[in-house]
């Protein structure tokens, strides 16, 4: 803690961390200027040598000028197995790192009776359990095939989209009609979407209200000309239009394109996954390939829908921090104030996320322009070593989940992920970088 003399104001004082002193201070009366500080994570002496790396300098830029010119478009909807061969009969991918039917939280063991259930691979709950518990199923990550599974994750050969209680209706309905639709349109710009919807209050993780009508605006007229009847096209325009959170899929699917685009460039210290299960939280890096770096998945502070409380949540857990990974979500909350009515907190603290998690990225992205900052780009392609230098976590912003099967999402709010994971990836980068 440092003093300065005043002889005009009396004292001033500066208070470097712990905010114990500050604290004390201000009890007497004092004005404390607050300075936040906190000692560096990891290895001190693996940390220094990674940041005076010129090399990773130069791999860090090319990871991020990939993710930045990256241009997700919407080609097609079909069944799961159709988009990912190797997704066959017995094969349920989910959300997170690698986890097993033994260690799955109540939330993913729900998805996961629902799967079977839906896949005619088991009559009932009961049956649905016994095959999980015989080792019959195989279960891999989503991101294991490039692909993103939001909350509990779970996606089955049949499935065209991840939302399990009108499952059938989208199999025969909705995935067809927008299949069709999309293709006569030749694709659509989900890239140029997000921009708009970034201007229009959304930050396309928790809020997409923006997006889903962009998404509505661009695919309507064709809905129309390729539908098979004038019911089945008012049946899909109404579905969307009740579900605010329609692209949210969307929106997953183009970040995980952006940060696919950065991925696997040796030397690079940039985070290209960050995923949960309900139990562990994994992030993989750019120059360390498909290495998962695990820890505990952590609880979320947030608002809870009546009638709920902390008592009922399950721990973080979902794909849906890929929005995060490539710079939208709550990187992006300083374009979406709205959202805190949602997730807790004020708009002070959007636009605080937004400005701090500049601090641990590579460079700005000058597609996503945020309107409240002039227009400066969403912070991407988040730097381990940064995370470590400054002690500083990537924030989250995310649906809580019941920790029970089957009664669905109980709340939002803000969560970080566990320091290990980054000190553990930081490590690695060590050993490879200096090791070959």
């Amino acid at each position: 803690m440092n003093t300065i003399p005043n002889t005009n104001r009396g004292l001033t004082v500066v208070n470097v961390g712990a905010d114990l002193f500050a604290d004390a201070i201000e009890a007497q009366g004092i004005a404390v200027t607050r300075v936040a500080w906190r000692p560096p994570a990891g290895d001190q002496h693996t940390l220094m040598a990674l940041l005076a790396d010129p090399k990773i300098e130069e791999a860090n830029k090319v990871a991020i000028e990939r993710m930045l010119s990256a241009h997700p478009v919407i080609v097609d909807v079909r069944p799961a197995h159709e988009a990912i061969p190797a997704l066959q009969k017995r094969k349920l991918l989910h959300a997170g790192p690698p986890i097993g039917w033994e260690r799955m939280c109540g939330p993913m063991r729900g998805a996961v009776i629902g799967a079977c259930i839906y896949e005619g691979w088991a009559r009932d709950e009961s049956e649905a359990v016994a095959l999980a518990e015989s080792r019959a199923l195989d279960f891999e990550p989503c991101h294991h095939y490039n692909a993103v599974g939001p909350m509990a994750g779970i996606t089955s050969p049949s499935m065209p989209v991840f939302v399990i209680e009108r499952l059938r209706w989208m199999q025969e309905v909705l995935g067809p009609a927008l299949g069709r639709a999309i293709r006569a349109l030749g694709g659509i710009d989900v890239r140029a979407i997000i921009s708009q919807a970034l201007q229009m209050g959304d930050e396309c993780h928790n809020r997409n209200k923006a997006a889903t009508s962009l998404f509505v605006r661009q695919v309507g007229a064709a809905l129309v000309e390729t539908g098979n009847s004038r019911e089945e096209t008012a049946s899909v325009l109404r579905f969307i239009a009740g579900n605010d959170h329609f692209h949210l899929n969307p929106s997953m699917a183009a970040a995980k394109a952006i940060t696919l685009a950065g991925a696997h460039v040796p030397r690079s210290s940039v985070v290209v996954t960050m995923a949960r299960n309900g139990v562990d939280f994994g992030i993989r890096v750019s120059g360390l390939g498909d290495r998962w770096f695990v820890g505990p998945a952590q609880y979320i502070q947030g608002l809870y829908f009546a009638g709920f409380g902390p008592d009922d949540a399950n721990a973080d857990i979902g794909d849906s921090a890929i929005t995060e990974t490539s710079g939208v979500g709550a990187f992006a909350m300083a374009g979406a104030p709205a959202i805190v009515q949602f997730i807790g907190g004020s708009p002070a603290d959007a636009l605080r996320y937004t400005r701090e998690m500049y601090d641990i990225t590579v460079a700005s992205n000058p597609l996503f322009g945020i309107p409240s900052l002039n227009f400066q780009g969403v912070p991407t392609g988040i730097d381990v070593r940064q995370v470590c230098r400054l002690n500083m976590l990537p924030v989250i912003n995310t649906g809580i989940a019941h920790r029970l099967p089957g009664v669905g999402q109980v709340g939002a709010g803000v969560v970080y992920p566990p320091m290990e994971c980054f000190e553990k990836a930081l490590a690695a980068l060590k050993e490879d970088t200096y090791h070959e």
